[in-house]
């Protein structure tokens, strides 16, 4: 008769380390992986696919299972010291503390520890009897959960919780592979960058209309064509009168297919049959859809415009693609940073330098919400346009204002300060 208890109690221990195992394997399984293996034709990966899509019936079933079976053992362990010792606290005491030590170590901390370390192979092996276990149950998790719902219900608790959206379970999965070291930190970059793109607007990316290398096309021809070719940039915009008068595009190749036939007489170069029409888009557009626009149209190149339709900057697949990837330099690059590193560890930055690039450059965080650049971030927070030798001290980084040209701040001194 003990050894048919010892038996009954040990059937039911390993019924619980089952169930405990595959709660810990199908909770902790990657739901990426399981769909790759699923679409390879794995169909143990459909299985623990069609588990986690119905969470809370999966997990009623598992926790029924659990607490029965363990509930099961106690009451047969229970009868078993009684039947030994006899009935009194005693045995009751004994029993407990036996079980307890029991299920503790063997059907929930071991099981447990062992599906953490391989939840992937675990889940793919224990989907299908959890499957039919899901499926028999299925009408008394039913009752539970509309007891539970009622009960909670009644106590106000039973409001709807917001999703975790995808994009937040992707950005915390990068920030936590790169915080392991499993994710290298250009990695990371130009991940995250890619999900960036929807929250920013081509204003955020943009050369400004100060930085833009433009061509008035009234010069003389020979003197335009010596400039475009000296320009390390394929396509300049060209302008008549007053530089917001943008007539056409000049791309470098249509401007040689021109002058070539002429040999070294270029004033009779038609300029207007060579430029390309301008495309104007509005500097709230996002980078997103300004991509998809560019690869759509199979262009790369545009110019932005305010709501009055006055010129603001440029932008190109360039400046797209480096918000993801970084920076791109070619032979014909002017690798003009505009961010010098100290030899105290301060950074040196001209004024009209993206906070993005400067944050990529340091590693650092300033925000740039309200600002593009980092001159607009210093005269934000400040509320006012500092003189050079001024000092601020704004998220936790000390701005020392280097130079100043009119009502431009072109030069500040950043350093990180101590947390202690």
């Amino acid at each position: 008769m003990i050894a048919g208890y010892l038996i009954a109690i040990f059937v039911l221990l390993c019924l619980s380390a089952f169930f405990s195992g595959s709660e810990t394997a199908l909770t902790a399984a990657s739901r990426a992986r399981m769909h790759q293996l699923e679409k390879e034709g794995d169909n143990r990966a459909k299985a623990v696919n069609r588990l986690l899509t119905k969470r809370e019936d999966l997990m009623g079933a598992i926790l029924l299972g659990n607490n029965l079976v363990n509930i099961l053992a106690v009451v047969l362990a229970t009868s078993l010291f009684t039947s030994i010792f006899g009935a009194g606290g005693f045995a009751l005491a004994i029993s407990t503390a036996v079980m307890t030590a029991t299920v503790l170590i063997f059907s929930e901390v071991m099981p447990k520890t062992y599906a953490i370390s391989r939840p992937d192979s675990l889940a793919l092996l224990v989907a299908r009897p959890i499957g039919i276990v899901v499926r028999a149950t299925s009408w008394i998790i039913q009752l539970i959960r509309f007891i539970a719902k009622m009960f909670l219900t009644v106590f106000g608790l039973a409001g709807p919780v917001a999703p975790v959206s995808a994009e937040q379970e992707i950005r915390g999965a990068i920030d936590l592979h790169a915080l392991e070291g499993g994710v290298e930190s250009g990695d990371r970059l130009r991940l995250v960058g890619a999900l960036d793109l929807k929250d920013l607007t081509v204003e955020d990316v943009m050369i400004h209309r100060k930085n833009i290398q433009m061509l008035n096309a009234d010069i003389d021809r020979r003197q335009l064509v010596m400039k475009a070719l000296a320009s390390p940039h394929t396509r300049l915009p060209l302008y008549r009168g007053e530089k917001e008068e943008i007539i056409g595009i000049l791309h470098a190749k249509d401007l040689l297919r021109a002058a070539l036939p002429m040999g070294g007489d270029l004033s009779k170069l038609d300029l207007d049959s060579i430029l390309r029409k301008p495309w104007f888009v509005p500097e709230t557009t996002q980078v997103k859809d300004q991509l998809d626009q560019f690869l759509s149209k199979g262009q790369h190149f545009a110019l932005v415009v305010d709501e009055y339709g006055e010129l603001q900057g440029m932008i190109t697949l360039e400046d797209i693609l480096e918000e993801i990837v970084g920076a791109i330099h070619d032979e014909h690059d002017v690798q003009i940073q505009g961010v010098r590193v100290q030899a105290d560890g301060s950074v040196n930055v001209d004024g009209w330098v993206p906070i993005r690039d400067l944050n990529r450059a340091t590693g650092w965080s300033l925000p740039d919400e309200e600002a593009v650049t980092v001159a607009g971030l210093v005269i934000h927070e400040a509320q006012t346009i500092p003189e050079p030798g001024q000092s601020f001290v704004f998220h936790g980084y000390r701005f020392n204002i280097l130079r100043r040209q009119r009502n431009q701040v072109t030069g500040v001194n950043i350093s990180k300060i101590d947390a202690s």
